[in-house]
C-alpha cells in the first residue's frame, strides 16, 4: 500500500529525527504548518498540511507521552480521500543516551478492512505500531525503526543517519541519509527489497525551514517548506 503510515508515540519528534535531545519537564504544545506531507522519503500528501502537537515530559525520569497529527488542506496523491487525516500517540523512554519510543499511527485512509476504529490492531485496520530508537552524538544522529503490531507492513524496517555540517549565524543545515523497504517506502516498486529511499537536506533558521528530499527508489524528489510554532 502506498502509505507508509506513521497508545504510544514520539510522532513529532521522530519526523524532526528523534535527535535524542532532552525536553524540558512539562507541557508543550506547537503547531507545523507545511508545504507538503513528505515523510522518510514518501510523499505522503501533495498539499499543505497543518500538523498540530501535544506533549507532556515528566519530572525527573525524562519519560514522554504525547500526541501529533495533521490533516491536508486538499486532494492527496497517496490515498483516496478528500482529506488526508493522521493522529499518532507515543510514549519516548531515555534509556542511556537512546531514546526508545512506541508509535501508534493512526491512519483512516490505510484500514483494509473498512472499519476505521482507533486503537483497531489487527493486520488489516487502520493502526500501526513503530518501535524506534534514537542516538545522537555531537553532529551526529541515528534512528532505526521497525512496524511491531496493527497492520505492520511485514514488519518493514528503516534506518537513518543524519549529520548537522553547518550551524552558523543562526542558521542550521542537516543531511539525511535513510534505507527502508521498498514495500513501504518505495511502493511504486512492488518489492519488499531493502534499497537507499530518502536522501536530503534541511537548512533551518530559527522556526522556518526549507527541506529537499530524494528518494532514488522512486526516483521522485521535494522541496518542502516548513514553518514551527
Amino acid at each position: 500500500m502506498k502509505k507508509t503510515a506513521k497508545l504510544l508515540s514520539l510522532a513529532v519528534a521522530l519526523f524532526a529525527g528523534l535527535s535524542g535531545t532532552a525536553q524540558a519537564e512539562g507541557f508543550k504544545l506547537g503547531v507545523d504548518v507545511v508545504s507538503s506531507y513528505v515523510w522518510r522519503g514518501t510523499v505522503i500528501t501533495e498539499s499543505p498540511s497543518l500538523q498540530p502537537s501535544a506533549s507532556y515530559t515528566f519530572d525527573g525520569i525524562g519519560v514522554v507521552v504525547g500526541a501529533w497529527g495533521t490533516n491536508n488542506f486538499g486532494d492527496t496523491s497517496t490515498a483516496k480521500v478528500k482529506r488526508y487525516e493522521e493522529t499518532d500517540l507515543y510514549v519516548t523512554v531515555p534509556v542511556g543516551p537512546v531514546n526508545i519510543s512506541l508509535i501508534d499511527y493512526y491512519i483512516p485512509s490505510q484500514s483494509l478492512n473498512g472499519k476505521i476504529r482507533a486503537f483497531d490492531l489487527n493486520s488489516d485496520g487502520p493502526n500501526t505500531l513503530d518501535l524506534t530508537a534514537a542516538y545522537s552524538i555531537n553532529d551526529f544522529s541515528f534512528l532505526g525503526s521497525v512496524y511491531v503490531g496493527g497492520n505492520t507492513f511485514k514488519n518493514a524496517k528503516y534506518f537513518e543517519a543524519g549529520y548537522q555540517f553547518h550551524n552558523k549565524n543562526k542558521y542550521t543545515a542537516k543531511a539525511t541519509l535513510g534505507l527502508g523497504d521498498e514495500g513501504v517506502y518505495a511502493a511504486s516498486k512492488g518489492t519488499n527489497n531493502f534499497n537507499l529511499v530518502n536522501l536530503g537536506c534541511t537548512v533551518s533558521k530559527e522556526n522556518f525551514s526549507v527541506s529537499y528530499t530524494y528518494n532514488p527508489a522512486e526516483e521522485h524528489s521535494d522541496l518542502v517548506f516548513a514553518a514551527s510554532f
